[in-house]
């Protein structure tokens, strides 16, 4: 027996035979496969942080802080701005959104309990929950007709009463498909059982106007979660900072499971610096919104099928073979993801000349498509 069968004999039964996520990193010249903002930080932020780097090294002699307290109190005054007072005590933090996911299903999940989510959706829900001995379901959306993707609450109450799940995760903007859920899902799913409902809103700042969170629903629900990131709209994917906003009991019950000092004094002084700059930060998110429309609008006249999106990624279908659109377009220097979805692609929107470059180059391959088909 070699040494990967003596580690795979030993590995937990149900981890056996899995796949570990992860996108591709190809070196390419347009890379539009992971969701990230095409724009690097601003010179001015950049300075800001170096200044809270270099002041927080002196110290680091020291443990962080572990309440992240001056970090919970800044993202408290942002989650603010979507219209619900949010209290720093009602927020969590982790090294990215996933940490924080961990940390909900360590606490809220574990053997014989089982988690819901309606797929397609973010790929890593049903991982975590795979790793901390949840069972996961997979609920299903809509996939037909004119609301292809959609979830509606009738839908999601039924699958709810049915599996009775612990946990619940609903996407807003969902992942990989870019819709946004009405609050009455939210709603109807909260009150249909007795689950810690989980609504990850990690595009949430790229919502077309009008598109509610369900930050504004979490007085008086206590079984109810937001999490949020900075990965995406404050394109600080490298910072590795993600949070939720919930009643302080769920906080509370999140200490149990996190690791002592979970957050690194750096993390927290380079997110501190990036929300002193919040407005800066969101600068592009204009800016992208513009470039997922213009990607939404070109994909049609090439006859393909966008689904309307409210994140920073289109999901488009109408290919007959996906797979070999990919690769086509990786031959062209162009990288978007192939989210297992057969007929779709998913791109990214980034900078208007990646943007050309992925319309260009899609329409090149639609163009040699056609002609090779008459």
């Amino acid at each position: 027996m070699d040494a990967r069968e003596t580690v795979e004999s030993m590995l937990r039964p149900d981890l056996r035979g899995r796949t570990a996520y992860g996108a591709p990193q190809l070196d390419v010249p347009v890379a539009l496969n992971t969701n990230e903002n095409s724009y690097p930080v601003p010179d001015d932020v950049v300075a800001s942080i170096t200044r809270a780097v270099e002041e927080a090294a002196r110290g680091l002699n020291r443990y962080p802080d572990r309440e992240f307290t001056r970090l919970r109190e800044a993202l408290a005054g942002y989650l603010a701005r979507a219209g619900a007072p949010i209290a720093p005590e009602q927020v969590w933090a982790g090294n990215g959104s996933n940490e924080v996911l961990l940390h909900l299903l360590q606490a809220f999940g574990g053997p014989g309990r089982t988690a819901l989510g309606f797929t397609p959706a973010y790929s890593m829900h049903p991982i975590i929950t795979t790793t901390t001995g949840t069972r996961w379901v997979d609920g299903a959306r809509g996939v037909d007709g004119p609301g292809a993707f959609d979830l509606t609450a009738a839908s999601a109450v039924a699958q709810v009463r049915e599996h009775r799940p612990d946990v619940v995760f609903l996407c807003s903007p969902n992942n990989p498909t870019g819709t946004a859920l009405g609050l009455d899902v939210v709603e109807a799913v909260h009150d249909a059982g007795e689950a810690l409902v989980v609504v990850d809103e990690a595009y949430a700042e790229f919502a077309r106007p009008g598109t509610p969170s369900a930050l504004t629903l979490l007085a008086g629900r206590p079984r109810l979660v937001v999490t949020r990131t900075m990965s995406k709209a404050f394109a600080l994917a490298g910072g590795r900072l993600g949070y939720l906003a919930a009643d302080p009991a769920v906080a509370d019950a999140l200490r149990l499971v996190r690791m002592p000092y979970h957050l690194s004094t750096p993390t927290q002084a380079v997110a501190l610096a990036a929300l002193s700059h919040a407005d800066r930060m969101l600068d592009t998110v204009d800016v992208v919104k513009d470039q997922r429309d213009r990607i939404v609008g070109g994909l049609a006249a090439l006859g393909l099928h966008p689904v309307p999106s409210d994140a920073n990624f289109v999901l488009f279908g109408g290919l007959e073979d996906s797979r070999s659109t990919w690769q086509d377009l990786l031959d062209r220097g162009v990288l978007v993801r192939d989210v297992g979805i057969p007929h779709y692609l998913r791109v990214t929107a980034g900078t208007p000349e990646e943007t050309t470059a992925f319309l260009d180059a899609l329409s090149a391959l639609v163009t040699s498509t056609a002609g090779a088909a008459s």
